[in-house]
């Protein structure tokens, strides 16, 4: 064996870690004992690896990880374009990009190895035990549309684009505005709801439990949506607005308040998040926030290949579309389609959470 043959794998295996652990050594990045980051860099000597040409290297296989237990990838419009933005990131840099789905009780850690990852991009919510194992990998990783503290993180601005949005439904005379929740587990849909609170909290309105619904996890999701905007309905005083979480659930509550012979918006505004295709082509077009969901893939990509890995969450902009679900067509729109512009725009370490 050459010192040109010589692979990070073998010197993986001389030295008895993981490619990460040889990885980090090597590129001097912090996460090691000196004991081990010493033993690591006396094996490449021994066997006359080149350490100049990893130190150089930037990632050339990326892993992107999602949860399978949560969503069908195929069938989720929000992060499959988060994909397609990473992709052609991936393609711009010249690195490929493979897909692994994980779940509590997986083995991570050799799902990630068959892959022979250089660096892992993970999507969506993930538990605690799941993030663990990706960490424990020793790979440059960045978490999109979640947050774990002490590992780098790319969300869009959930709480700023809540809070203009519920604001846009008080505007419009919202009286007793309602929120549909999701997963209360999962950090952008937690921030939903948070800014939601915040706008009627500004607004100098109290916020009314009754008009809060969180979607039943144990019915399948459509079934969840329409339920919990049935839920809505039933209330001795029902709400003359409804904000819900993610669009996908909106165009849900549509749908049930046409059935209970309801007009949206004349009766009942409602309003989503995310802004996903349906939104614009629905009937009556959906009012949203909208989010560059490529560019939360591309930013992930590009965090990786700059060595942009230190815990912190950069925030991405969000813009407020309105539609005529929260006004009819024959009205003019008080409140145009804008930027919503994170408060910094920058990277937030985990204390400014």
């Amino acid at each position: 064996m050459t010192g040109k043959s010589v692979t990070i794998r073998d010197l993986a295996q001389a030295a008895k870690v993981s490619i990460g652990t040889v990885s980090r050594a090597l590129k001097g990045q912090p996460g090691l004992s000196d004991a081990t980051r010493i033993a690591v860099l006396e094996v490449a000597q021994q066997l006359g690896y080149d350490v100049a040409k990893l130190r150089a290297a930037k990632p050339r296989r990326i892993v992107f990880l999602y949860h399978r237990h949560l969503f069908p990838l195929a069938d989720n419009q929000f992060y499959s374009m988060v994909l397609q933005g990473a992709e052609d990131a991936c393609r711009d840099v010249d690195a490929s990009l493979s897909l692994l789905s994980v779940a509590p009780g997986d083995d991570v850690a050799t799902g990630i190895r068959r892959h022979e990852a250089d660096a892992l991009i993970g999507m969506g919510y993930f538990d605690h035990d799941t993030v663990s194992a990706m960490r424990a990998c020793e790979l440059p990783m960045v978490l999109v549309d979640h947050f774990h503290p002490g590992a780098r993180c790319i969300n869009d601005d959930n709480l700023h684009g809540a809070r203009a949005i519920t604001q846009l439904l008080l505007d419009g005379g919202a009286q007793r505005p309602a929120m549909i929740i999701g997963p209360r587990a999962h950090h952008s849909v937690g921030l939903r709801a948070k800014g939601f609170r915040h706008a009627l909290f500004e607004a100098g309105r109290l916020a009314d439990p009754d008009l809060e619904v969180t979607m039943d996890e144990s019915l399948q999701y459509e079934d969840s949506a329409r339920e919990a905007m049935r839920q809505l309905l039933a209330l001795p005083q029902r709400p003359d607005a409804v904000f819900a979480y993610n669009d996908t659930t909106a165009l849900a509550a549509i749908s049930v308040c046409e059935a209970a012979g309801l007009r949206v918006p004349q009766d009942l505004q409602v309003a989503g998040y995310d802004d996903i295709a349906a939104a614009a082509r629905s009937q009556p077009g959906l009012t949203t926030v909208r989010v560059d969901k490529g560019a939360l893939g591309r930013a992930a990509v590009l965090a990786l290949m700059e060595g942009d890995t230190q815990p912190g969450d950069t925030l991405q902009p969000v813009e407020l579309v309105v539609r005529e679900s929260t006004h009819p067509p024959d009205t003019p729109k008080h409140t145009p389609a804008h930027s919503l512009t994170p408060d910094q725009g920058q990277k937030k370490p985990r204390a400014g959470r």
